[in-house]
C-alpha cells in the first residue's frame, strides 16, 4: 500500500479527520495506551495510510521513551505530522476527550455504587479484555520490530532482563540503542 501524501494545504479537513480518528481511538480502547495500539495502527496506517508501519513502530519507540502516556505522545506525534502544531494539538485533545467525559458521568455512578458486587463484576469482565488487546498490541509491535534473528534476541534479552531480572527500564532502553549501535 502506498502512503498518502499529506499536503498542509488541506488544512482542516486534515484536522477534521484527525479529531475523528483520534476521538474513535480514545473512545473505543479500554486499558491504557498499549491497549489503544491495534486501534491506531488501524486508523493510521490501514485507514488513513499517514504512515508506514516501520514509522507507527519508530512513533511506539519515541512515545514510549517520552514522558507521558503512550496514546497522546503518539497522538501529539501523528498530529503534528499531519497538520503541524495545531494537528498535535487537535489530535491530543481528540484523543483524551472521551474517557475526559465518560469519567466525568461515572464518576458520580462509580462513588455511590462503589459497595456493590456489580460494580466488581463489571470490572472482572472488564480487564481480560483489557489483557487480550494489551497482547494484540505486543504482536502488532512484534511484527514491526522484529526484522532479522539480532533484533529477535535483543528483544527477547531485554524483556527477560527487565520482566524477570528487575532490570531498569530506562537501563534497558539505553543498553537497546548501544546492542542496535553494535550490531547494526
Amino acid at each position: 500500500m502506498a502512503l498518502k501524501e499529506i499536503e498542509v494545504g488541506d488544512g482542516m479537513e486534515n484536522l477534521i479527520k484527525l479529531f475523528i480518528s483520534f476521538f474513535k481511538i480514545g473512545a473505543f480502547s479500554f486499558g491504557g495506551g498499549y491497549a489503544m495500539l491495534p486501534l491506531i495502527k488501524e486508523e493510521i496506517i490501514d485507514v488513513h495510510g499517514w504512515l508506514t508501519g516501520t514509522e507507527f513502530i519508530d512513533i511506539i519507540a519515541i512515545s514510549e521513551m517520552t514522558p507521558g502516556p503512550i496514546a497522546v505522545n503518539s497522538a501529539t506525534f501523528l498530529g503534528y505530522k499531519v497538520a503541524g502544531v495545531m494537528g498535535s494539538v487537535v489530535a491530543t485533545i481528540a484523543v483524551v476527550l472521551p474517557s475526559f467525559i465518560v469519567m466525568s458521568i461515572l464518576y458520580h455512578f462509580i462513588v455511590k455504587f462503589r459497595n456493590t458486587p456489580y460494580l466488581e463484576w463489571v470490572f472482572s469482565g472488564i480487564r481480560p479484555v483489557v489483557l487480550g488487546l494489551i497482547a494484540a498490541a505486543a504482536v502488532t509491535v512484534a511484527k514491526g520490530a522484529f526484522i532479522d534473528i539480532k533484533s529477535i534476541l535483543i528483544g527477547g534479552l531485554l524483556f527477560y532482563i527487565v520482566s524477570f531480572k528487575n532490570f531498569n527500564a530506562i537501563l534497558a532502553i539505553v543498553l537497546a540503542g548501544f546492542l542496535g549501535i553494535l550490531l547494526y
